[in-house]
């Protein structure tokens, strides 16, 4: 089992645990409004990191965003799996392709 895999299992796990004991089972709590703005927050930083930090400060913050990614992911009940298998069906599509047909 990959790193995310695990990550998604732990995430699920503590979803409904006592919000006292556990950072995942506060965001839950505390709803999706503070998961999706947390998420927003630890972006912004990521992009601060990477034109002003260092390089570990980047690799830090990269794995916040992934972290909390995988958060509200859980929370809305999609699977890491689904993300994955978004990611493989646009293999081998230009970027510039894909992102025009959603527009169409």
């Amino acid at each position: 089992m990959d790193t995310l895999t695990r990550l998604e299992a732990i995430i699920a796990a503590r979803k409904g645990a006592n919000p006292a004991s556990s950072y995942v089972a506060q965001l839950n709590h505390r709803g999706l409004p503070v998961m999706a703005r947390k998420l927003g927050e630890e972006a912004v930083e990521a992009v601060t990191a990477a034109l002003a930090g260092s390089r570990d400060e980047l690799v830090g913050e990269a794995a916040d965003v992934l972290f909390h990614l995988l958060v509200l992911l859980g929370a809305k009940d999609v699977s890491l799996a689904e993300v994955l298998a978004e990611l493989d069906r646009r293999e081998g599509t230009s970027g510039i392709d894909e992102k025009n047909s959603r527009n169409a």
